[in-house]
């Protein structure tokens, strides 16, 4: 059927009213408001100024900058106004928007966000493919949306105080976030999860003998006074990001929306030329500080780094049979 007619009487409808709009403008009726600005509330799980706040604060700034009448972002800082292991509860529950965190602090609430430590390719790749888009709906159900990485683009090292000579940690107390309990646990070590904030403590009084932690920020913790070695290769990719309360990005105006999408973008370029810059850099500080690397033999270091993936994989499958597979599928390639 011939879709003229409808047009026609809804163009004739438009033309009847529009007299009376023009008349009730001139009667002193304003027009339609621009929508109010709108103040999130955001915090943080790591320590204001630290390697892996600042790239987040740097987006805070800019989108508070750019966004005046449309967004603004309050920060209300990092562990000290909520702790980080109960940031991810924060989030759901509203007492903030949206947190600078990873998915290694919020797999109590949502595990299978964990797959996002256990991917083989990038954001963009990520954003492309679907995968975020899935994710983002499995996350849906705790009420959290995955927004943007805050960091990328380097690897996951074990640090020791004690040598090691193969991929085995048997003997060893680790600490540890959730990411690499299956792993560590495989290779052998008793694991120990402490918040970042009590782990120069516990390497102090020998609590443990090391930790699974970035490449990046062993000096923003002070905890290369206490590490004798760094293991290599690497595992995994770091995983760090923004994750919105759900329902508190649903009422924001799409014109608030894409006006957040376009500074993620911008915030994830950021990090992967700073990640380019900051390792070989990092590597070097390491080394001045006295931080030996220990390099395995290279059959023991391609089964490291493949226990590391298949460990990961299998924890997402059990915690969460549901999305687990569909995750895999769309985020690894071996």
């Amino acid at each position: 059927m011939s879709n003229e007619m409808p047009r026609s009487k809804s163009r004739r409808r438009l033309m009847r009213a529009a007299p009376a709009v023009a008349l009730a403008g001139l009667a002193g009726h304003p027009p339609p408001a621009r929508a109010q600005e709108v103040v999130l509330r955001a915090g943080n799980a790591f320590q204001e100024g630290t390697y892996f706040s600042r790239n987040y604060e740097r987006w805070i700034e800019r989108v508070n900058a750019e966004g005046k009448g449309l967004l603004q972002v309050r920060y209300v800082g990092g562990p000290k106004a909520i702790p980080t292991f109960e940031l991810a509860n924060a989030i759901r529950n509203g007492v903030v928007d949206l947190a600078n965190t990873t998915t290694s602090f919020t797999a109590g609430v949502s595990p299978e966000s964990l797959a996002l430590s256990f991917a083989s390719m990038g954001m963009d790749e990520l954003r492309r493919n679907g995968a975020l888009d899935y994710m983002n709906r499995a996350m849906g159900e705790r009420n959290l949306m995955y927004y943007a990485r805050s960091g990328e683009g380097f690897p996951y090292h074990v640090y020791l105080n004690k040598r090691i000579e193969k991929a085995d940690l048997s003997g060893l107390k680790m600490r540890i976030a959730p990411i690499y309990r299956d792993f560590f646990g495989k290779l052998g070590a008793t694991v120990v999860t402490i918040p970042p904030g009590e782990v120069y403590t516990a390497l102090e009084r020998g609590v443990v003998d090391g930790y699974g932690w970035p490449l990046m920020g062993i000096f923003d913790l002070g905890w290369n006074e206490k590490t004798k070695y760094r293991v290599e290769p690497g595992f995994l990719n770091v995983e760090l990001g923004i994750i919105f309360n759900a329902q508190a990005w649903q009422r924001l105006s799409q014109a608030q929306r894409d006006y957040l999408q376009k500074q993620a973008l911008w915030l994830e370029q950021l990090n992967l030329e700073q990640a380019r810059a900051d390792g070989p850099a990092e590597l070097e500080r390491q080394r001045r500080a006295g931080v030996e690397p220990i390099r395995l033999p290279d059959a023991e270091a391609r089964r490291f780094v493949q226990a590391a993936f298949e460990e990961g994989w299998a924890g997402v499958l059990k915690a969460s049979p549901q999305h687990g597979a569909k995750l895999k599928e769309l985020m690894y390639r071996p």
